[in-house]
């Protein structure tokens, strides 16, 4: 029977340079507001699966669908700036 062994050093290598940048980190945070919105929408689809949606439920739907459409449209405005959203 062969034994499977992990090296240490390689599960739990830390190194300096394997952090992100601070661009990365500016782009993570500024698609945070797209994030919270998707989830926010997909939060709204799932409540709604286990019953006939009526027309506040559709309303719902189309207002984070709409707030999720406003974020990526935020997003792209201010991709080719270097601004946060």
């Amino acid at each position: 029977m062969e034994h499977i062994v992990t090296l240490e050093t390689v599960v739990t290598a830390f190194a300096p340079w394997l952090e992100p940048t601070d661009a990365e980190l500016a782009a993570i945070e500024a698609e945070a507001p797209l994030l919270a919105a998707e989830v926010e929408e997909l939060d709204t689809v799932i409540a709604l699966m286990d019953r006939p949606a009526n027309e506040l439920d559709t309303r719902r739907v189309r207002r984070a669908h709409a707030r999720v459409l406003a974020a990526r449209a935020a997003l792209a405005n201010t991709a080719g700036t270097g601004e946060a959203a």
